[in-house]
């Protein structure tokens, strides 16, 4: 999935030159190299502010985006769930900055998606949008559409995890992400981390902190994929 001002074309080129390569590396066609079933859909949060208008607009109606996200969502599962290529017990979700948003927030509430992969996003997301005392905060940036009503009373990241289990989960985590620092992508991580020992199932969680900034890296995570979709790497 791909994330803020992107297409769905930016997850599959593999040309290094290409505007959303850096961000990608061509994560989605490299996927479909190793085999996989690679469905790339185009969420609408692009053209600045024409799609915060949309969520303007939804707000006084108790909707947000992501309403609408859901809803493309459910009906892409559907059209996937009929292909005979595709097998619908075992369909992930993997998603980059926005669309490590959508990795959270999409999965916790459709069941069909077998498990969900969150990169260059996952956050203290409470601390992200209310601190005035960090340059990571969503105060001090143009993306007024971040705030969700009540969203911090409710759920963080951890509680949004904890509705993806037991399926399994992971986190994909640069160093040098912008998001936020390493201590609060750790701090919430970590109470993933303990919701699935709990259930006696650590082994279908982790996290990936690599050297790089706010981009796939396509090493644990590719693994994770094929673990868990239980399709074996060619040799």
């Amino acid at each position: 999935q791909h994330g803020l001002e992107g297409l769905p074309a930016d997850t599959i080129t593999d040309d290094p030159k290409a505007s959303g390569y850096s961000a990608y590396k061509g994560f989605a066609g490299r996927l479909a190299e190793r085999g996989f079933v690679v469905f790339a859909p185009h969420n609408p949060y692009r053209g600045v502010d024409k799609f915060r208008i949309l969520q303007r607009k939804a707000n006084p109606l108790g909707k947000s985006l992501f309403s609408v996200i859901l809803a493309q969502h459910e009906r892409i599962l559907d059209w996937l769930t009929e292909q005979s290529f595709v097998d619908p017990k075992r369909i992930g979700f993997y998603g980059l900055s926005y669309g490590g948003k959508t990795a959270m927030r999409v999965p916790s509430l459709l069941d069909r998606y077998c498990l969900s992969i969150c990169s260059a996003d996952f956050n203290e997301w409470a601390t992200k949008c209310a601190t005035v005392d960090s340059s990571y905060s969503y105060l001090y940036t143009i993306e007024y559409d971040m705030y969700e009503f009540n969203l911090g009373h409710t759920f963080n990241y951890a509680e949004m995890a904890a509705l993806i289990a037991p399926r399994p989960f992971m986190v994909e985590r640069g160093y040098y992400d912008g998001v936020a620092p390493d201590e609060w992508v750790a701090h919430e991580y970590a109470r993933v981390r303990r919701f699935y020992a709990k259930l006696n199932i650590p082994e279908r969680t982790e996290i990936e902190f690599f050297n790089g900034p706010h981009t796939i890296n396509g090493a644990a995570s590719f693994k994770f994929l094929h673990q868990h979709l239980n399709w074996p790497e060619a040799r």
